[in-house]
């Protein structure tokens, strides 16, 4: 038996390297931090929110892909940029994979913008009310108040919508690599499982639970942009 082990973190490629070391970095406040004075001090700067909030800055646009809610969050995130990163980063090149990491993770924030807005437009008549900042602009509209207040002053975070961008690239350029998925003991090809992911996403997005603060349609937005660049770039 060989004496020497090859480190896991040996084949990473660089662009990937730099993601998962950036993440890390902005994961450390709320390491550090309470969970309020993390959502206070970095959330409601970087944290991405609907762009007629008071909160809203141009930046949180790129800033909120870095930011990440919790322990699972940031794991499931980083676990799977580790697994189908590098890979995708060989088949395409770094300069590729970097512009697909960050054109999903925009498009996947201006999509789910997208969403808010006709929901804001369904419950108002238009896509903005008047000053956000007092309780009486959602109150009088009754039943959909606490809809339209969740719209203004929750912030999207994470990574996810970059990530199923990777996902759905990954499953167009190897479609029959098999994969090996959490509670399924048997390996399933990814033009089987992504879209399965997909099809979840889409129903969690149209049929929302009570208590369910994900935003699905980030997700969605990111894997569109995903398939499109790969169709725009032409690989098989």
């Amino acid at each position: 038996m060989s004496a020497y082990r090859q480190s896991p973190f040996a084949n990473l490629t660089p662009v990937v390297k730099n993601l998962l070391i950036i993440n890390l970095i902005c994961f450390i406040p709320f390491i550090l931090l309470s969970n309020y004075d993390y959502q206070m001090k970095v959330v409601v700067n970087g944290g991405l929110f609907y762009f007629n909030s008071p909160q809203f800055r141009v930046w949180q646009i790129l800033t909120y892909m870095f930011l990440h809610g919790g322990w699972t969050h940031i794991l499931f995130n980083m676990f799977a940029l580790f697994m189908f990163g590098p890979i995708l980063e060989y088949a395409i090149g770094p300069k590729r994979f970097f512009n697909l990491y960050f054109i999903c993770g925009i498009g996947a924030a201006l999509f789910q913008m997208l969403v808010q807005a006709i929901e804001v437009y369904h419950i108002t008549g238009g896509f903005t009310i008047s000053q956000p900042m007092l309780e009486s602009s959602y109150l009088q509209y009754g039943v959909n108040a606490q809809k339209l207040f969740d719209i203004y002053t929750t912030p999207i975070v994470g990574a996810s919508g970059a990530i199923f961008g990777l996902l759905v690239a990954f499953g167009m350029l190897y479609p029959n690599m098999e994969l090996m998925i959490l509670f399924i003991p048997v390996p399933v090809k990814a033009k089987y499982i992504i879209p399965v992911y997909i099809l979840i996403e889409i129903y969690a997005g149209l049929s929302p639970t009570a208590g369910d603060n994900v935003a699905h349609f980030a997700h969605l937005g990111g894997a569109l942009l995903g398939f499109i660049m790969i169709k725009l770039w032409r690989y098989r």
